[in-house]
């Protein structure tokens, strides 16, 4: 037996000029018509597939942001959110070597550090390079000389029981650098402190110290490094007294091994500490 056709299809008026966004929608409601569907049904079956591309763009925009976690580091645009402090633009990190081996416990060199072990040479000479000391800070409470919560946590975790802090100002007035140095508990801390730097060092960094026009200009453009040397750790960074970008007469290079005179102390605490070589026969 024949089934009893069904109400005509709607004639579909043609127009000349169809735009693209109405054409998809007469395509669908043709082909919900080829389904056997009603009109009122047609409707509700459109609201529900609007309503469901809705909370599928929420659903991909809700896992786009927790895949993003903890791992998120903000910019320099986004200073509202770290604050105002200044840090680096750049960072590289180097993990201890075999030489500071006779220093990799601090309880193998447990002589506090001073500001005369640090600074005693207050003009440091590399080539072409002058810097001469204009401030220094030694402090006991290691988060006091940093900003950012994670920096700070980080210390606590690597029993940090001292900073000291050396500001430097090139001669002709050009550069100024800044040498820190993490009294920690041992190897491992110092190399987990410079190697998450790498991207801690936009959410936290060290406090710059200032005397008269030996300052860091906020906003302007520096670089820095981080070296572990047993249990210490020390953080090179340096930028141009303007704050403007390195420009070919910027030797950033050399002004890094510089500053990184300041670590001739820690060359003679491993000398200190290891033992006397035998004598000859």
């Amino acid at each position: 037996m024949t089934p009893p056709a069904g109400p005509p299809a709607t004639p579909v008026r043609k127009r000349r000029r169809t735009s693209a966004r109405a054409q998809p929608q007469t395509e669908n409601i043709t082909r919900l018509d080829e389904w056997g569907l009603t009109r009122p049904q047609q409707r509700l079956l459109m609201i529900l597939g609007a309503v469901a591309g809705v909370l599928v763009a929420a659903l991909a925009l809700t896992l786009a942001i927790s895949a993003i976690g903890n791992d998120y580091v903000p910019e320099r645009a986004t200073a509202s959110v770290i604050g105002t402090e200044p840090r680096p633009d750049t960072y590289k990190g180097w993990p201890s070597s075999k030489v500071f081996a006779p220093i990799a416990q601090s309880k193998a060199d447990p002589k506090p550090l001073t500001v005369k072990d640090l600074f005693a040479t207050r003009t440091l000479k590399e080539g072409r390079v002058t810097l001469r000391l204009a401030a220094t800070r030694l402090e006991a409470d290691c988060a006091m000389a940093t900003w950012g919560q994670g920096l700070a946590d980080l210390l606590v975790q690597g029993g940090c029981t001292q900073v000291a802090r050396g500001l430097y100002v090139s001669a002709d007035g050009r550069h100024v650098a800044q040498y820190t140095l993490f009294n920690l508990r041992d190897t491992a801390s110092a190399d987990t402190l410079v190697n998450t730097l790498t991207t801690l060092h936009r959410g936290g960094w060290v406090r710059p110290l200032q005397a008269g026009k030996a300052v860091f200009p906020a906003g302007g453009h520096t670089e820095s490094s981080g070296h572990a040397m047993g249990h210490y750790a020390g953080l090179v960074w340096i930028g141009r007294a303007d704050g403007a970008d390195p420009g070919p007469k910027d030797d950033f290079v050399s002004l890094s091994l510089t500053v990184r005179g300041v670590e001739k102390a820690i060359f003679r605490r491993i000398v200190a500490v290891s033992p006397a070589p035998a004598p000859s026969k």
